[in-house]
């Protein structure tokens, strides 16, 4: 099988990056690349973390939209996760999420992923509760 060449990309990162974490053989699918799902859960801590702390408490995914898969991940890349708030409505965040790989023994940094996520703010009773305005 013929590896795949990425193209270095500098900058055009969205938003803070959220979280840092290697890609390991047991994440991998049938074909041997790294398991969509085990992206997405990547992209959903990412984004959980930044939505938590604007909503200054618990909040729950209730939507994933949007979401494009525009390179494979590879054992022992590197992956980073850009989170971005793009809206904050009642009781709801929406955070773009791009998820980045620094590919192993290489200067490249690559999109891997992106898609907008959106989660809802959790009182104690587990129902939604309105966000207050930034400070």
């Amino acid at each position: 099988m013929a590896e795949q060449k990425d193209a270095p990309v500098d900058g055009g990162r969205a938003g803070e990056l959220s979280t840092r974490t290697v890609a390991m053989p047991a994440d991998t699918n049938p074909a041997g690349d790294i398991f969509g799902g085990w992206l997405l859960a990547q992209m959903d801590i990412a984004g959980g973390i930044v939505a938590n702390r604007r909503a200054g408490g618990r909040t729950a995914t209730v939507a994933v939209d949007a979401m494009q898969f525009h390179l494979p991940v590879f054992v022992g890349d590197i992956l980073c996760c850009y989170a971005k708030i793009v809206r904050v409505g009642t009781s709801s965040i929406a955070v773009k999420i791009e998820a980045w790989a620094e590919r192993r023994n290489s200067d490249a940094h690559v999109n891997v992923t992106e898609g907008l996520f959106t989660y809802v703010a959790l009182g104690e009773n587990r129902e939604p509760r309105p966000i207050s305005e930034e400070t």
